[in-house]
């Protein structure tokens, strides 16, 4: 059973009926006289039986004709008072996480602007929307209320505003609800403009219905169930019957069976009325779940015949009495009403229903209220002080570390049965992302050793930690008390450095942020100690190994490059120990943008820094301060001689658990390969001589080295390549890397220079000499390359070119490699291109290809590949430069700006911005690089449209209109310094 917004159909299923009736009736009426006919029955008899049942058809054609005019007429006023309301909750709060989405509502008051809702509409935590109306005029909306616990809420807007129809609103009529009622349900089904639905409401009394664990619930109240099948998109639809009268709100319904249940209108029409007189809502509260049960269950449970009769004189219409389900401990309520009571009287009245609970506790906040509950058949009496539920309904939230954290909800604390108190991390994000597969239902316990018992103990002790230190964090799961969990958790105020508490403005509609301190600096780093232990290997060269093997982990805030920023750790080499230089995969390192540290013999860790990044092999180079790290360290030994197939080595890898594990093999295979593109362009690997190895072992390692048998040296890497992305799981290839593609790096750093690769800009592979025969290759050709080869023969062709302005001299899919430079290519190193310390600058090489059966030479120019080095947020969508992998799947370029990520709940998703959008105009200014959407985007005010065209991967134009929201979206760019290359942010605001 999962919540549904709601609302769809055209026809009234009643009519439908009806209709099917009527064709019944006269098929039985031609049975009937088919049957006396054959018992000899006059023909008389049988004429009058056919005019009797067409004057009854008639009959019941008019009523449905003037049934019909009705509804028509109700449903012509009703629709001018219904509203889209198109809205995001733009932070995850309490059970609501951050969302873009569509439901409806009515207007209640049309003078003051006022219309109902759902709760789970307006949600507990900041909203922003516009309501759609009638005529198709929009309006802003701001959240006025919404009830702690029943599914209702109140938004505002300006009637002013609405220029061109009258604003109307419907009233409310509780008391018209009743088992019977015919109903329509009008509203946005299924985010359709308008539909409406019929149906028949068919109980008053059913419990509010349960939609799981971890989610929004309404409790303590009667529901009415009615089948009008609507979906999502109707939540808060007004439920009207045949005068237009509002009797219910729609709710939810069950995916299960086409059952939609009505929340009654009674507290509804009580907060309405207090706000038209300007008085708060009060609302109050035992801390005590009620269910309401059938007689029989409560006898079982303790209630008494003579109560039994009093009750069922006394509310002859009732079939239960109210049974405690759950008292939260520390509550009011706590040691003296008990799960399984049967609730008799409070203050000497007695109870049958939800409402009279309400009335009762809504008016006696902070006074005492004298309840009579039965339990085991004995009748207990007591006093209970009313709470204030609004006290136990979290109005604020603190952002830190790029996490959120409030107090804990009566919501979320109902369903575990503990007390409302506690720190609840509303977002497990950023430094706090403390279990990927649950981001809801944390507590957190201590911080840093210190205890955090509720949100201000927690932004004290915050206030006090430096950043980039890692501390201890305890917490536990609200579903799994009897397990707490302790973490590292590294504190990151320089990536996410904002530090602020929300607080809920109920006047405005917007959530007022105050900063609560500034980031303290780091700690200053000091030496460590550590020590690696020797593998258990028959080569004393091979078992120490293990002292050039290191872990390095990075984490990324910001995920640019559309790479995910989740953390990713795997064990790196160490090239060079006296420089402290570290080789890994580029799937821990993909950029720049994030934070990396190397960790020695799993003791200490210190921070390092990204020096390069290779375009088109998948490592990275980082490199870690020797000076803090006092170990037995070694620079491994590196083999100069390629692997070739069949070679013998010995397999090192690390488990995902972290231990290493060996095993002699051989070189299986060595193939050219690129790793395939994904949907959503990203780093990949490309023109590999990627080495398979015979090794059963391998399969569950994603990183590791291949060394000599005899005298250990490094012959290779074992890596794991980033591939592509399928239903939100990663694929993952496994391949090794010869040693001899590393070194020339390594080489020039050495020498404490700069490397740059100039590399031709294409995707190659491999075709056998028949496909090479094929395509027109020359037969000196074939019987030259089959004379030079020995483990393999085969030709490099071009696969795919990446974008560029170059029209005459570059190459095209299909080119067949004869040569490059006058020799002869027989493999992907051939076309790796050249590594040397010369930046920005082109380098042109001769090349001999195939085109159409015949060779051409061509002189290529190579280039250098830009990592990204600027990025602009605007309206939650991260825009930049299109990065090496973009250039690689286009043709041409619609623009230089592109979007590679939005927020869930920000304008870029609630208008329309897709990830692979490129940006071309802003309010008609053409935005050809970011420089150009930078100075565009400046001149828009906040809080108003503006027009944006943009182009989709597959060069579609569309154009948008975005209403910025700078209070929860603001403008930021973020861009590396000329000088010291690090990465500083920059909030920009409109001129």
């Amino acid at each position: 059973m999962t919540i549904k917004k709601r609302t769809h159909s055209n026809i009234s299923d009643h009519e439908e009926d009806l209709v099917s009736n009527n064709h019944k009736k006269i098929l039985s009426a031609n049975t009937n006289n088919i049957n006396n006919d054959r018992r000899g029955t006059s023909d008389v008899i049988s004429e009058n039986l056919e005019v009797e049942e067409e004057e009854d058809l008639a009959e019941e054609n008019n009523l449905l004709s003037s049934s019909n005019f009705e509804w028509q007429r109700t449903i012509s006023k009703v629709v001018k008072s219904v509203v889209s309301i198109h809205f995001s909750q733009v932070a995850p709060f309490d059970c609501d996480q951050a969302l873009v989405s569509e439901a409806t509502g009515f207007i209640v008051d049309a003078d003051r602007g006022i219309i109902l809702t759902n709760r789970h509409v307006v949600g507990s935590g900041p909203f922003v929307g516009f309501a759609v109306f009638d005529n198709h005029e929009e309006c802003d909306l701001i959240p006025i209320y919404r009830d702690p616990v029943h599914d209702f809420g109140f938004l505002k807007f300006d009637p002013k505003k609405i220029e061109y129809m009258e604003v109307s609103a419907l009233e409310l009529k509780p008391s018209l609800a009743s088992i019977g009622l015919e109903i329509r349900v009008v509203g946005n089904d299924a985010g359709e403009k308008l539909s409406i639905l019929s149906g028949f409401i068919s109980r008053l009394d059913r419990n509010a219905p349960d939609y799981g664990e971890l989610t929004y619930n309404d409790f303590n109240t009667e529901y009415i169930q009615a089948a009008a099948s609507a979906s999502g998109g109707s939540s808060g639809s007004p439920v009207v019957n045949k005068d237009g009268y509002v009797v219910a709100l729609q709710a939810g319904g069950s995916t299960e069976a086409s059952t939609d249940f009505f929340l009654p209108l009674d507290r509804i029409y009580r907060a309405l009325a207090c706000i038209q007189e300007n008085k708060p809502i009060t609302r109050g509260t035992i801390q005590t779940q009620w269910l309401l049960k059938a007689f029989d269950e409560c006898k079982r449970l303790g209630l008494t015949s003579d109560r039994e009769s009093e009750f069922r004189s006394t509310f002859p219409d009732k079939f239960g009495l109210l049974v405690a389900e759950t008292i939260l401990k520390e509550g009011p309520a706590s040691n003296k009403i008990e799960e399984g009571d049967v609730l008799i009287s409070i203050n000497n009245n007695l109870i049958s229903s939800f409402i009279q609970v309400d009335d009762i506790l809504d008016s006696s906040i902070g006074e005492n209220i004298r309840v009579v509950v039965q339990r085991g058949g004995k009748e207990i009496n007591f006093e209970c002080k009313v709470g204030d539920l609004h006290q136990i309904t979290p109005n604020k939230y603190v952002e830190v570390c790029g996490a959120t954290f409030h107090e804990l909800s009566y919501q979320m604390a109902r369903l575990y049965a503990i007390p409302v108190r506690g720190v609840f991390l509303s977002s497990a994000t950023g430094s706090f992302n403390l279990d990927k597969s649950e981001k809801v239902g944390w507590i957190i316990d201590s911080v840093d050793n210190k205890t955090t018992k509720d949100l201000a103990g927690f932004v004290e002790v915050m206030k006090k930690i430096p950043d980039r230190k890692r501390v201890m964090v305890t917490y536990h799961h609200l579903g799994d008390q009897h397990s707490p969990q302790v973490s590292s958790v590294y504190i990151d105020r320089h990536w996410s450095h904002e530090f602020r508490i929300y607080t809920r403005n109920d006047t405005t509609g917007i959530w007022d942020y105050a900063k609560l301190g500034e980031p303290i600096k780091p700690e200053p780093l000091v030496p460590k100690s550590a020590k690696f232990i020797d593998m258990e290997l028959d080569s004393p060269q091979l078992s120490k190994v293990s002292h050039s093997l290191v872990m390095v982990s990075s984490i990324a805030a910001i995920p640019i490059d559309s790479i995910s920023s989740d953390p990713v750790r795997l064990a790196g080499l160490i090239l060079d120990a006296v420089n402290g230089y570290v080789v890994v995969s580029r799937r821990v390192i993909p950029h720049d943008c994030l934070d990396c540290f190397v960790t020695i013999a799993e003791s200490i860790i210190v921070p390092a820094s990204v020096i390069f990044l290779h375009p088109t092999q998948n490592f990275a180079i980082v490199k870690y301060n020797p000076k803090l790290v006092n170990a037995n360290i070694e620079s491994p030994i590196f083999s100069d001689r390629p692997l070739e197939r069949n070679d013998k080595v010995t397999f090192i890898g690390q488990t995902s658990n972290g231990r290493l594990v060996s095993s002699p093999t051989k070189v299986s295979y060595i193939s050219s390969f690129s790793v395939p593109s994904n949907l959503i362009p990203r780093y990949k690997a490309t023109n590999l001589e990627a080495i398979s190895i015979d090794c059963n072992i391998s399969s569950r390692c994603y990183s590791g080295i291949l060394c000599d048998e005899d005298d250990g040296k490094i012959r290779g890497l074992w890596l794991s390549f980033l591939g592509d992305r399928r239903e939100d799981k990663e694929n993952i290839y496994l391949m090794g890397l010869d040693i001899t593609d590393i070194l020339p790096v390594l080489n020039i750093l050495r020498k404490n220079e700069k490397p740059y690769v100039h590399i031709v800009d294409a995707g190659f592979g491999s075709i056998t000499p028949l496909q090479a025969r094929i395509r027109g290759v020359p037969d000196e050709w074939i019987e030259r390359m089959e004379q030079s080869s020995t483990t393999r023969i085969q030709f490099i062709s071009v696969d795919r070119v990446s974008y560029t302005k170059e029209i005459k001299n570059r190459l095209y899919p299909g080119d067949v490699i004869l040569a490059v430079n006058d020799k002869l290519v027989q493999s992907m190193r051939a076309v790796y291109g050249i590594v040397n310390t010369i930046p920005d600058k082109e380098i042109t090489l001769k090349f001999k290809i195939v085109r159409n059966s015949t060779v051409v030479e061509l002189p290529i120019k190579t280039i250098q590949v830009q990592e990204t080095d600027s990025i602009v947020i605007f309206s939650g969508a991260l825009v930049q430069e299109p990065h090496h992998a973009v250039l690689q799947a286009m043709t041409n370029l619609p623009s230089r700006v592109y979007v590679t990520f939005k927020s869930q709940a920000s304008p870029a998703t609630q208008y329309g911005i897709s990830c692979t959008n490129f940006i071309t105009h802003v309010n008609e200014m053409p935005t050809t690089n970011l420089q150009s959407f930078i100075k565009a985007i400046k001149t828009i005010p906040d809080n108003t449209y503006c027009k944006i065209r943009l182009v989709t991967f597959d060069n579609i134009p569309f154009a948008i209109s975005l209403k910025t929201n700078y209070h929860y979206f603001p403008t930021t760019q973020l861009k590396k310094t000329l000088d010291t290359k690090e990465w500083v942010e920059e909030t920009e605001a409109a001129e």
